[in-house]
């Protein structure tokens, strides 16, 4: 009886090693850092990228008509002394309606290159959410909180962190691997 009591507490030490060692965590609660699987999926870099690109564009737009509007602005200041009273009363107004409406095209863009951003990233956003549902759904998590910093998870092990792991799962798919 006492060779069975030794040998049934070393099988029992063998197997709480392993499991202590070798197996996930018991814990259905686990969580990722949002920012970190932000800056490291793949796909942030291409969105980003080819927003900046088109904010450029948009911005260059911009850039030329103000240009142009200076170059006017110039011409007009050089050519003043020889118009008449008449002439620079028109020529003024029709320089102030053009600084008005580049103003307007200016703000115009604004808004528009603020909401490609939102966008973007909203594209981005919804790829990480969708994954990490599947990903727990497919590995049996009860729950997966998301960490950002800002004071929603103040405390976590670091066993039931998945980001690096959700974060190759992730740019695998996006790969097409």
């Amino acid at each position: 009886m006492n060779k069975i009591s030794v040998v049934l507490s070393l099988v029992a030490i063998a197997l709480s090693l392993f499991s202590f060692f070798y197996l996930k965590p018991s814990s259905n609660l686990v969580y990722v850092d949002v920012n970190k699987l932000l800056e490291g999926y793949d796909r942030t870099q291409v969105e980003r990228s080819a927003f900046e690109e088109k904010a450029k564009g948009m911005q260059a737009n911009v850039d030329s008509l103000i240009a142009n509007w200076q170059e006017e602005l110039k011409t007009y200041e050089k050519e003043r002394s020889s118009m008449t009273k008449k002439e620079i009363e028109l020529k003024q107004e029709l320089l102030a309606n053009k600084q008005e409406q580049i103003g307007s095209y200016q703000q115009a863009i604004q808004k528009q290159i603020q909401e490609e951003d939102q966008k973007a990233t909203q594209t981005v956003i919804n790829d990480i959410n969708d994954y990490v549902k599947e990903f727990g759904k497919n590995n049996n998590y009860r729950i997966i909180f998301g960490a950002s910093g800002a004071g929603n998870i103040m405390y976590a092990d670091e066993a039931s962190d998945l980001t690096e792991e959700v974060l190759e799962g992730l740019n695998k798919e996006y790969q097409g691997n």
